[in-house]
């Protein structure tokens, strides 16, 4: 199938995941040269959730990041709108559900932490998820999204963008079961927002205390935040 368009249209979006569930986790691993095992790690690390806790993982794909999370102790709900990355996952012993980022089927203040990864930048309306996640995170509750990002360090920031746009794509060709769609993913990252950037939209969300945290030079960045009131 071809690629979705960054206009982002969910029903493209969906069916462009759907395409690529079948060995999205191995592709990711090959594309990340295993660093992905250690972005969900950190990710983890920064959630901090415990025994009791109620953890939201939105874009969850294959539940392969909430599995991590659920290592922790927590009760942790995979959601993603696309089906056929949730029926891959389904051999994972965590809750999935299927959810639009931009109307969660969660009630109000449900979770104490909510986390999305690698996922924000494939939602129609970034500011609007950022938001709707705020709304079923308790007062004081926690965000974490890790997200790619713009490496610190010029020269490598160059290497970064010709490997993204040029050797991603071809090596997707070998690995992946639809390479085309990694075609989108390159261009979807090229043009996400740096690490300042994105820390002005999660404020400008609701969300306090927003830092973050880069990962791999800055190929990758966790930002976390709090919601006010806890």
């Amino acid at each position: 199938m071809p690629r979705a368009g960054l206009d982002k249209d969910p029903r493209d979006v969906a069916a462009m995941f759907d395409a690529v569930a079948r060995r999205y986790d191995l592709t990711n691993t090959v594309l990340s040269v295993g660093q992905d095992r250690w972005w969900r790690r950190c990710t983890r690390a920064a959630v901090a959730a415990g025994p009791g806790e109620r953890v939201l993982d939105l874009a969850a794909g294959t539940a392969v990041s909430t599995a991590e999370l659920a290592r922790a102790g927590a009760w942790c709900v995979a959601a993603d709108f696309s089906l056929g990355m949730l029926r891959a996952g389904r051999h994972r012993k965590v809750p999935l559900v299927a959810a639009d980022a931009l109307a969660l089927p969660f009630a109000d203040g449900a979770f104490d932490a909510v986390t999305i990864s690698f996922g924000l930048r494939n939602v129609a309306d970034p500011d609007a998820a950022l938001v709707e996640l705020a709304r079923v995170t308790r007062p004081g509750g926690r965000l974490v999204i890790c997200e790619f990002s713009l490496p610190t360090w010029p020269v490598f920031r160059a290497v970064y963008q010709e490997y993204l746009m040029r050797a991603l794509p071809a090596l997707a060709r070998g690995v992946s079961s639809n390479p085309a769609a990694y075609v989108y993913l390159a261009e979807s990252i090229r043009i996400w927002p740096d690490q300042r950037a994105l820390a002005e939209r999660v404020a400008a969300a609701g969300w306090t205390d927003v830092q973050w945290r880069d990962l791999t030079g800055g190929i990758v960045a966790l930002h976390r935040a709090v919601k006010p009131g806890g």
